[in-house]
């Protein structure tokens, strides 16, 4: 089963890397925005599995994108992940504290990312075992 990923993030390089490795190691299809307000209005036309939101962008930074997400009862229901280059345990916890599914760090490693977001995630897709099952 193919999953469809938003990918909301400033920095073109960054949209790529992602958008290439979830295309090829998944299989999966990507959108891609590059502002907090063009996320929201992708959100809402594409209706994604997940969104991989990152943190620091200017204008509506990644934490305000995922309040105006929550908020909008036609994307309020999507999982989020950030994407963040800030790995401070303060940082960490403030964007816990937020109700996303996980944070995710840069740099990632393009080979396990789409493992990662599927481990948090739940989906099937992953590869690992689930530990609570022998």
């Amino acid at each position: 089963m193919s999953r469809r990923i938003l990918i909301i993030d400033d920095e073109a390089d960054i949209r790529e890397v992602v958008a290439l490795s979830l295309e090829t190691v998944a299989d999966w299809e990507v959108v891609t925005a590059s502002s907090g307000a063009q996320g929201l209005a992708s959100a809402i036309e594409h209706q994604p599995d997940a969104i991989l939101l990152d943190v620091m962008m200017p204008g509506m930074d990644g934490p305000t994108t995922f309040r105006e997400l929550r908020n909008n009862p036609a994307t309020a229901r999507i999982p989020v992940l950030l994407l963040t280059a800030k790995v401070q345990s303060t940082d960490q916890k403030r964007f816990a504290d937020l109700g996303v599914e996980a944070v995710l760090f840069k740099p990632f490693d393009p080979l396990t990312l789409s493992e990662q977001i599927a481990a948090a995630l739940g989906w099937g897709e992953c590869p690992e075992p689930n530990p609570g099952n022998p």
